[in-house]
């Protein structure tokens, strides 16, 4: 149901359980079953390459029959939003002022939190493009607490934004007030028959107009993000995990934070379980720990839906080992 009905697939759990390959097999699954796939990595260690065993990058680019493929750059991200920042600061400020608008932006590029803004607009935009011209878009999300900041950021921009345009807004009035006491120097007047409703930024000067519809165009493109994020019926969030103490403690905080978030946890696959064929005493004992922790993991996820994957003897790498792995994730029932 998840590869059918879904628009939206984020794959997410902790470094090296994985997230990548199991993200890799479910396009390739979704793309045998006739569905036009777009494949996003959005982790700064990017790995899709690898799983494929060959070139992708930050341009869309084709893997299979019914397969795009694209992984974003984080760097490329930031400096290609700054730019874009720059500049229109700079339309509106005096040549003087250039220098330090450029110092800013080199001190902005450090600063906490750059790289997720910057990711989370071009992630935005690559959800609207995938609803527009791919039957389902999967993203190999970054480690945990990366994703867990990344998700929650559509709601905490838009408040930020929302807090720009009012301040602008105030600004917008005190120069109201201001050219009140100075003469009109033969500006026109408004026309009483205009709809103040007609357009959000009409009547303002070009500064305004261009700074009022720039924050108004973000915070639409982030609420119809956290709409698309929060609906169950177009979203859904796997985790994976392995039956391991440390990825099943990271993975029930996940799950806590989701829950709060209000985001759509479908399950989670639980990957790399000892086959019963393994065999020798080490593997036994190994066996035997695992028992307890997949014995934990169906106690603490009871309510979760859960695809078991066991561990494969090689590597996983290129399309015809993807397929393999495709078909374990058909069997343990996505």
């Amino acid at each position: 149901m998840l590869l059918t009905d879904k628009r939206v697939l984020l794959i997410g759990g902790k470094g090296g359980v994985g997230k990548t390959t199991t993200s890799s097999a479910l396009a390739v699954l979704a793309a045998e079953r006739g569905k036009k796939v777009l494949l996003v990595s959005t982790d700064p260690a990017h790995s899709l390459a690898d799983a494929f065993d060959r070139d992708i990058g930050d341009n869309i680019t084709r893997l299979a029959p019914n397969l795009d493929g694209l992984e974003l750059d984080p760097d490329r991200e930031v400096e290609q939003h700054l730019a874009k920042v720059t500049a229109q600061l700079k339309r509106f400020t005096r040549p003087e002022m250039f220098g330090e608008i450029e110092r800013q932006m080199r001190l902005t590029r450090q600063s906490p939190g750059a790289q997720e803004a910057a990711m989370l607009e071009r992630i935005a935009n690559v959800i609207e493009l995938g609803l527009n011209e791919y039957d389902l878009v999967i993203f190999d999300t970054a480690p945990t607490g990366h994703t867990l900041r990344l998700l929650s950021l559509p709601e905490a921009m838009a408040a930020w934004t929302q807090g720009l345009l009012n301040a602008n807004k105030r600004s917008e009035k005190l120069g109201d007030v201001l050219g009140h006491l100075t003469p009109k120097a033969g500006r026109d007047i408004d026309s009483p028959l205009d709809d103040p409703n007609q357009h959000a930024t009409a009547g303002m000067d070009d500064r305004n107009k261009a700074i009022t519809e720039t924050l108004l165009a973000r915070q639409r493109l982030l609420q119809r993000t956290r709409e698309v994020l929060t609906d169950a019926s177009r979203t859904a969030l796997l985790f994976v995990l392995t039956p391991e103490k440390l990825p099943i403690l990271e993975t029930g905080r996940a799950v806590q934070s989701l829950q709060q978030e209000k985001l759509p946890l479908a399950g989670l696959v639980v990957n790399r379980i000892l086959p019963d064929s393994a065999d020798g005493d080490f593997l036994a004992a190994r066996r035997a720990q695992e028992k307890v922790h997949l014995a934990q993991i169906e106690q603490d996820f009871a309510r979760l839906s859960r695809y078991k994957v066991p561990l494969q003897a090689t590597d996983i790498q290129g399309l015809s080992a993807l397929q393999h792995m495709a078909e374990l994730l058909k069997q343990a029932g996505l």
